[in-house]
């Protein structure tokens, strides 16, 4: 049974304090270079890995990360996505855990395990 929520409409969102909030985290299937088709892996044994998001939106005391950058993020150390729906389009964001952010980059970041074959 597949339920179709509504994503909520909002104007703007800010994060508060040193909150970084993210969208775009991946969890749909893989190919490994071999060609091993790894299924979607949400909320599953096998999925237990960090995963890349874009960051979103940041609080005004988050000095470390910039909106638009890039963050490695350890298993499970984010909250559930919430979909919403603004001026500049959909997304589906979530909170993560600051301490738990392992790195950091300015460009896009690929599943290792991804190969150059469409999915």
């Amino acid at each position: 049974m597949s339920l179709n929520i509504k994503p909520y409409n909002v104007k703007d969102i800010r994060a508060i304090h040193d909150n970084v909030i993210v969208t775009d985290m991946i969890f749909d299937e893989r190919i490994t270079s071999g060609g091993i088709v790894l299924r979607n892996d949400d909320m599953k044994s096998h999925g237990i890995r960090p995963r890349w998001a874009q960051v979103f939106k940041i609080g005004p005391e988050q000095k470390e990360i910039k909106v638009g950058q890039y963050v490695l993020i350890a298993h499970g150390r984010w909250t559930r996505g919430i979909k919403i729906e603004t001026d500049n389009g959909n997304y589906t964001i979530r909170k993560v855990d600051n301490n738990d952010i392992l790195c950091v980059s300015d460009d896009p970041v690929f599943d290792e395990t991804l190969s150059d074959k469409d999915i």
